[in-house]
């Protein structure tokens, strides 16, 4: 214990003004600090019992400065009683700065924990916002939870969400909605994974599928009724074709324009001039636009390279606008089903379905042609390793043998197969 310097009188603690550390006596290590701007405050210092070695090897003895508040607003006589009171708890053991971290810490752990599902949600729509190549993806995060998770979750703090929480959220759509609830799942896993990650909870993800939710809640792959898009009979696309050539707007050329190519609507919407060749009849759509991530060429028919001859031609920027440039809205060919009346019959995606039957049903198009002419990818680990090119050639003659049929009045169609590969010879 330091050595207790002679007790200052009120007084004399008053005159002291030296910038230093000043001993007042009556309680060892209560010193006044005066700075050198004339401040002056109090503190008490003690030895910790914890011996560490200076950079020169010798050894030395920790010590701390306890702040007991500012003179002249801290008296001496209070001084003097706050220094005892902390003499009292080293002397039990019990180090005062120490415990004010640690209840520090506590209440740090407790704000971190206080987070709820709503901000926690926010701040992971906010990465996905970041990362997505498609706005719409993170909308899509956003709209479901904000649907089906936050309703139960959101007021919620994440370090209070336990198994029941997440059960109650899914059960209203986990067998209504499979594919939806299944979605949100993986959400809500997401959105915990990164609480925990941050700090703000502990233990096992709740919303973890396997060895967890699997064991309260039916196997999605069960109780999922898939849900095929409504596609135009083959025999009934002649006749829509013909009224589809007498409209002159840009969702019906849009909409043409989709059928011809065999593609996804989003892929037309987002077509660019700077991956169209007229000259080459080739459409190369670059992978970030691709659901598959990879570069998918398409072969135009005669019919589609009219099609874009007809538009307002540029070097770059959207094919398919409305006003002033700007994209097409993803109803706009959706909005021009319905005003033709066959919103119930068909929807945009469902001409791919229609496209793929044609191909199936009508012509002798090898399997893998067929898929390629879809953009979709080969399945087949061992032959996709050995498939380098894309059959550009073999899907162009599909193309005009495609355009040929929707122009052709369904009074003088055949159901004859045509013979690709024949074909291929001629």
């Amino acid at each position: 214990m330091p050595k207790k310097a002679r007790p200052l009188s009120a007084l004399e603690v008053k005159r002291l003004t030296t910038p230093g550390f000043h001993a007042v006596g009556d309680v060892a290590g209560l010193l006044l600090r005066v700075d050198k701007t004339g401040a002056r405050s109090w503190i008490l210092r003690y030895s910790t019992g914890e011996t560490r070695l200076a950079q020169s090897g010798k050894p030395y003895k920790v010590r701390r400065d306890h702040g007991l508040g500012g003179y002249p607003d801290t008296s001496l006589a209070l001084a003097r009683d706050k220094a005892r009171k902390v003499r009292e708890m080293l002397d039990q053991g019990i180090d005062p700065l120490a415990e004010r971290k640690a209840a520090k810490q506590a209440r740090l752990a407790a704000e971190l924990a206080r987070l709820t599902f709503k901000e926690a949600a926010e701040a992971v729509i906010r990465m996905k916002q970041a990362e997505a190549s498609n706005l719409k993806h993170a909308q899509q995060w956003r709209q479901s939870l904000e649907a089906y998770a936050l309703p139960i979750l959101g007021s919620m703090s994440v370090a209070d969400i336990g198994l029941v929480h997440v059960k109650q959220a899914l059960e209203p759509v986990w067998t209504t909605k499979p594919t939806t609830a299944a979605r949100v799942r993986q959400r809500i896993e997401s959105v915990l994974a990164w609480a925990t990650a941050h700090g703000h909870r502990t233990g096992p993800n709740p919303a973890t599928w396997k060895g967890n939710l699997d064991a309260v809640l039916p196997a999605p792959t069960k109780i999922k009724k898939k849900a095929h898009h409504r596609a135009m009979p083959i025999d009934a696309m002649s006749d829509f074709w013909a009224r589809l050539q007498m409209r002159d707007d840009i969702p019906a050329k849009a909409l043409a324009f989709t059928i011809l190519t065999g593609c996804r609507s989003g892929e037309v919407l987002g077509a660019r001039w700077e991956e169209i060749d007229l000259v080459g009849a080739t459409w190369t759509i670059p992978p970030e636009r691709m659901k598959g991530r990879r570069e998918h060429r398409i072969p135009l028919a005669p019919a589609a390279v009219d099609l874009l001859h007809s538009l307002p031609q540029g070097e770059e920027g959207l094919v398919f606008t409305r006003d002033e440039g700007r994209k097409l809205s993803d109803r706009a060919m959706t909005d021009l089903l319905d005003a033709m009346g066959e919103k119930e019959r068909a929807t945009v995606h469902g001409m791919r379905s229609t496209f793929r039957d044609w191909m199936a049903e009508r012509t002798a198009t090898p399997h893998d042609v067929a898929e390629m002419a879809l953009g979709h990818a080969i399945t087949n680990q061992a032959e996709a390793a050995y498939r380098r090119g894309d059959l550009l050639a073999k899907r162009a003659r599909v193309m005009k043998q495609w355009a040929a049929f929707l122009a052709t009045p369904a009074s003088a169609s055949t159901k004859k197969v045509t013979a690709i590969r024949k074909a291929a010879t001629d």
